[in-house]
């Protein structure tokens, strides 16, 4: 393997050919603010909140997508560097509700963290703000798009998966958003409701909905646990507040394996002994009610047990 020497702030390092300065400073434990970024996914640059200084060069490149060169000599927190962050902040804010203490993502909001630690106050820019429909419409997400800041993570890993490729961006200018085919409601897509996208989310524009109201970031410790309703073993965390198990949300999928709407659920009926409420599937276009069993694909054999228990 042919290594790379570079210096970071001053600091000579060391990283394999084809690493990108992020995974640089990443790998040396030197923060860089990101919200577009995915290590699963294809590096997009979208949000630039990434930006470093790089010696020759004359603009200041995404760390993302921008892989790391013998002798290279990168600053990340220059005044030039740390003034442009702060201006793509500034733009974020401008047009994002600022109702962060009822936002259930409050805690592990990335835009808010990043805006807390850059002084954004969202009083830089006043223009219009969005005022969309919130996406209630289908029992497992909530899509309010008046908090998405187009950072397309949601848009690739729906594409990562052949089958699916349910949202994509729409419009163009202030009305761009990310949007399912003809811009219907979620319920009337395609979409399996596997909560990949949930799980990328950096703010609160995609919320599980099984977890509105029970606890926010700092209430809750999490356990990961591999799901067994296949042989793919997808990753879930199931989440307690006060040592009381509250939900089971998706965190990762097995390589070559998409999440799955029965693993996510199906593993809240296994670990949580206060799941009573029958989940919902899709029929004839509509979101209704069936049993356990059902959902499983286990036939009677649920009400069976449950009737002789």
């Amino acid at each position: 393997m042919e290594w790379f020497t570079l210096t970071i702030d001053g600091r000579e390092v060391c990283v394999p050919k084809g690493t990108t300065v992020l995974e640089a400073c990443s790998l040396n434990n030197i923060p860089i603010p990101t919200l577009c970024h995915n290590p699963e996914l294809t590096p997009s640059g979208s949000c630039r909140l990434c930006v470093v200084q790089i010696e020759g060069m004359r603009n200041l490149p995404p760390a993302c997508a921008t892989q790391v060169t013998q002798g290279m000599k990168v600053e990340t927190q220059t005044s030039k560097v740390r003034n442009a962050r702060k201006m793509i902040l500034e733009l974020l804010v401008a047009s994002h509700p600022l109702d962060c203490m009822t936002c259930q993502k409050l805690g592990s909001c990335l835009l808010a963290k990043y805006a807390y630690e850059y002084g954004v106050k969202g009083n830089v820019f006043q223009g219009e703000k969005h005022d969309l429909p919130i996406d209630d419409t289908n029992p497992y997400i909530l899509r309010d798009l008046n908090k998405c800041i187009l950072c397309g993570k949601c848009i690739a890993t729906c594409e990562a998966v052949s089958e699916r490729n349910v949202i994509g961006f729409a419009y163009r200018g202030f009305k761009t958003k990310v949007a399912t085919f003809m811009d219907t409601d979620l319920k009337d897509s395609a979409c399996v409701y596997c909560n990949r996208c949930v799980s990328v989310c950096p703010v609160g524009a995609l919320m599980d909905r099984s977890m509105i109201g029970k606890g926010r970031e700092w209430e809750l410790t999490t356990e990961e646990v591999t799901c067994t309703f296949c042989e793919s073993g997808c990753k879930f965390n199931l989440n307690f507040k006060n040592g009381k198990m509250v939900g089971v949300t998706a965190k990762a999928a097995a390589n070559g394996r998409p999440l799955c709407l029965k693993g996510r659920i199906g593993s809240d009926l296994r670990y949580n002994p206060e799941r009573t409420a029958r989940p919902f599937v899709k029929q004839d276009g509509e979101f209704v009610q069936v049993t356990w069993g059902e959902f499983l694909g286990l036939g009677d054999i649920l009400e069976k047990i449950n009737s002789q228990a």
